[in-house]
Protein backbone atom coordinates (compact mmCIF):
# COMPACT_ATOMS: atom_id res chain seq x y z
CA UNK A 1 0.00 0.00 0.00
CA UNK A 2 1.15 3.71 -0.91
CA UNK A 3 2.12 5.76 1.92
CA UNK A 4 -0.19 7.90 1.02
CA UNK A 5 -3.38 5.84 1.35
CA UNK A 6 -5.53 5.79 4.23
CA UNK A 7 -8.84 6.95 6.03
CA UNK A 8 -8.53 10.49 6.25
CA UNK A 9 -9.00 10.85 10.34
CA UNK A 10 -10.17 7.50 11.40
CA UNK A 11 -9.23 6.20 14.51
CA UNK A 12 -6.48 3.13 14.18
CA UNK A 13 -5.23 0.01 16.52
CA UNK A 14 -1.81 0.54 16.88
CA UNK A 15 0.27 -1.66 19.31
CA UNK A 16 1.82 0.38 22.67
CA UNK A 17 5.58 0.59 22.60
CA UNK A 18 6.60 -1.30 25.66
CA UNK A 19 9.22 1.00 28.60
CA UNK A 20 12.44 -0.48 26.69
CA UNK A 21 11.18 0.79 23.07
CA UNK A 22 13.34 3.58 22.00
CA UNK A 23 12.46 5.73 19.00
CA UNK A 24 15.07 5.05 16.40
CA UNK A 25 15.40 7.96 14.95
CA UNK A 26 16.48 9.97 17.79
CA UNK A 27 16.93 7.07 20.62
CA UNK A 28 14.54 8.42 22.89
CA UNK A 29 12.46 6.39 24.99
CA UNK A 30 9.18 6.60 23.67
CA UNK A 31 6.90 5.88 26.53
CA UNK A 32 7.45 8.87 28.52
CA UNK A 33 6.43 10.85 26.21
CA UNK A 34 2.36 9.10 25.66
CA UNK A 35 1.05 12.71 23.76
CA UNK A 36 3.55 12.17 20.69
CA UNK A 37 3.97 8.59 19.76
CA UNK A 38 3.50 7.82 16.43
CA UNK A 39 4.08 4.18 14.98
CA UNK A 40 4.80 1.97 12.30
CA UNK A 41 3.26 -1.10 12.16
CA UNK A 42 4.32 -3.50 9.82
CA UNK A 43 2.77 -6.69 8.16
CA UNK A 44 4.76 -9.41 9.77
CA UNK A 45 3.47 -7.44 13.06
CA UNK A 46 5.96 -5.94 14.20
CA UNK A 47 6.33 -2.30 15.03
CA UNK A 48 8.47 0.83 15.50
CA UNK A 49 7.81 3.44 17.77
CA UNK A 50 8.47 7.13 18.06
CA UNK A 51 8.64 10.56 19.95
CA UNK A 52 6.79 12.73 17.63
CA UNK A 53 5.54 12.90 13.97
CA UNK A 54 8.64 14.56 13.19
CA UNK A 55 10.59 11.44 13.64
CA UNK A 56 8.13 9.24 12.22
CA UNK A 57 8.84 11.38 9.14
CA UNK A 58 12.26 10.91 8.85
CA UNK A 59 12.06 7.51 9.39
CA UNK A 60 9.61 7.17 6.20
CA UNK A 61 11.68 9.46 4.29
CA UNK A 62 14.98 7.73 4.50
CA UNK A 63 13.56 4.66 5.28
CA UNK A 64 16.70 2.86 4.35
CA UNK A 65 19.06 4.98 6.79
CA UNK A 66 16.81 4.12 9.65
CA UNK A 67 15.65 0.86 8.98
CA UNK A 68 17.84 -1.13 6.83
CA UNK A 69 16.27 -4.61 5.27
CA UNK A 70 12.68 -2.57 6.18
CA UNK A 71 10.35 -1.90 2.38
CA UNK A 72 7.71 1.07 2.17
CA UNK A 73 5.39 -1.56 0.69
CA UNK A 74 5.65 -3.72 4.08
CA UNK A 75 4.25 -1.11 5.82
CA UNK A 76 0.17 -2.25 7.16
CA UNK A 77 -0.35 1.12 8.99
CA UNK A 78 0.87 4.10 10.38
CA UNK A 79 -0.61 6.43 13.42
CA UNK A 80 -0.10 8.96 14.78
CA UNK A 81 -1.57 10.72 18.28
CA UNK A 82 -3.98 13.31 17.70
CA UNK A 83 -3.26 16.48 19.43
CA UNK A 84 -7.10 17.15 20.92
CA UNK A 85 -8.34 13.55 21.53
CA UNK A 86 -4.26 11.99 22.61
CA UNK A 87 -6.18 8.88 20.57
CA UNK A 88 -4.22 7.67 17.14
CA UNK A 89 -4.84 8.39 14.16
CA UNK A 90 -4.08 7.18 10.63
CA UNK A 91 -1.20 9.14 10.37
CA UNK A 92 -1.80 9.68 5.92
CA UNK A 93 -5.70 11.07 6.92
CA UNK A 94 -4.25 13.66 9.53
CA UNK A 95 -3.72 16.98 9.06
CA UNK A 96 -0.34 18.62 10.33
CA UNK A 97 0.34 22.60 11.74
CA UNK A 98 3.99 23.22 11.84
CA UNK A 99 5.74 26.33 13.39
CA UNK A 100 2.92 26.66 16.12
CA UNK A 101 4.06 27.76 20.01
CA UNK A 102 3.59 24.02 21.01
CA UNK A 103 7.02 22.34 20.93
CA UNK A 104 7.13 18.26 21.29
CA UNK A 105 10.06 16.20 22.89
CA UNK A 106 12.35 17.24 20.30
CA UNK A 107 11.05 20.50 19.27
CA UNK A 108 9.30 22.00 16.39
CA UNK A 109 7.08 19.38 15.86
CA UNK A 110 4.17 18.41 13.37
CA UNK A 111 1.10 18.68 15.13
CA UNK A 112 -0.86 15.84 14.10
CA UNK A 113 -4.78 16.90 13.57
CA UNK A 114 -7.84 14.49 13.05
CA UNK A 115 -9.56 17.21 10.30
CA UNK A 116 -9.20 20.05 8.52
CA UNK A 117 -11.46 21.86 11.30
CA UNK A 118 -9.50 20.73 13.92
CA UNK A 119 -6.26 21.98 12.37
CA UNK A 120 -7.37 25.74 11.97
CA UNK A 121 -8.49 26.33 14.89
CA UNK A 122 -5.17 25.02 16.59
CA UNK A 123 -3.06 26.99 13.81
CA UNK A 124 -5.04 29.95 15.42
CA UNK A 125 -4.84 29.19 18.88
CA UNK A 126 -1.33 28.37 18.75
CA UNK A 127 0.41 30.93 16.38
CA UNK A 128 0.83 27.50 13.25
CA UNK A 129 2.72 28.82 10.82
CA UNK A 130 0.98 26.36 8.57
CA UNK A 131 -0.98 23.16 8.05
CA UNK A 132 0.13 20.18 5.69
CA UNK A 133 -0.91 17.07 4.42
CA UNK A 134 0.82 13.32 4.43
CA UNK A 135 2.23 13.93 1.58
CA UNK A 136 3.49 17.31 1.21
CA UNK A 137 5.96 16.36 4.70
CA UNK A 138 9.52 16.65 3.09
CA UNK A 139 13.10 16.06 4.34
CA UNK A 140 13.71 19.79 3.88
CA UNK A 141 11.20 20.68 5.90
CA UNK A 142 12.17 18.20 8.55
CA UNK A 143 15.21 20.22 8.47
CA UNK A 144 13.85 23.36 8.78
CA UNK A 145 11.83 22.33 11.93
CA UNK A 146 14.94 20.86 13.40
CA UNK A 147 16.90 24.32 12.97
CA UNK A 148 13.72 26.42 13.51
CA UNK A 149 13.58 27.79 10.23
CA UNK A 150 9.76 28.05 10.15
CA UNK A 151 9.61 30.93 7.30
CA UNK A 152 8.81 28.63 4.27
CA UNK A 153 5.72 26.96 5.08
CA UNK A 154 2.82 27.19 3.48
CA UNK A 155 -0.75 26.95 4.30
CA UNK A 156 -2.30 24.57 1.64
CA UNK A 157 -5.52 25.89 -0.50
CA UNK A 158 -8.77 25.61 1.78
CA UNK A 159 -10.39 22.28 0.24
CA UNK A 160 -13.93 22.10 -0.22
Amino acid sequence: MPLWQGVWGEPVDTPSPAPTDTCPVCGMFVTKYPDWIATVLYRDGHAHHFDGAKDLFKYLLDLGKWAPGHRAEDIALIGVTEYYGMTRIDARGAWYVVGSDVLGPMGHELIPLASRDDAEEFLRDHAGKGILRFDAVTLELLGDLDDGRLDQVRMEPRMP
